[in-house]
């Protein structure tokens, strides 16, 4: 997966982890997890991983390390730029940019550069 699909995939993470606790804060006991598309988002993000049947304990880790490590470090660094990038727009002490909105604009560059 590029980098570019695994920031849009990051900060559709982070909306839906905004929305969600918007719900939570109109309704206390709101379940938010039965539509949550954040776990349908990881599972796009992450390898499939196969793994041979004979494989040994060690195997199956560096199999599994091999494959997991590269993508969790790119999921970890696009949700920090997108954090560093809210972050930035809070301590500005901004209040004509709201957090979806810092958001939407990465969510929107990240697009642009689709095309």
């Amino acid at each position: 997966m590029e980098q570019r699909e695994i920031m849009q995939r990051s900060v559709g993470i982070l909306t839906e982890a905004l929305e969600m606790r918007r719900r939570l804060r109109a309704d206390p006991d709101a379940d938010v997890t039965a539509d949550s598309a954040v776990a349908g988002l990881l599972e796009e993000m992450l390898p499939r991983i196969q793994l041979p049947a004979d494989a040994a304990a060690r195997e199956v880790a560096e199999i599994v390390t091999g494959k997991l490590g590269p993508a969790i470090v790119q999921i970890t660094s696009a949700l920090t730029f997108a954090f560093v990038q809210l972050a930035e727009v809070h301590d500005e002490g901004r209040t004509d940019v709201s957090s979806a909105d810092v958001l939407r604009s990465i969510a929107l560059h990240y697009q642009r550069d689709d095309s």
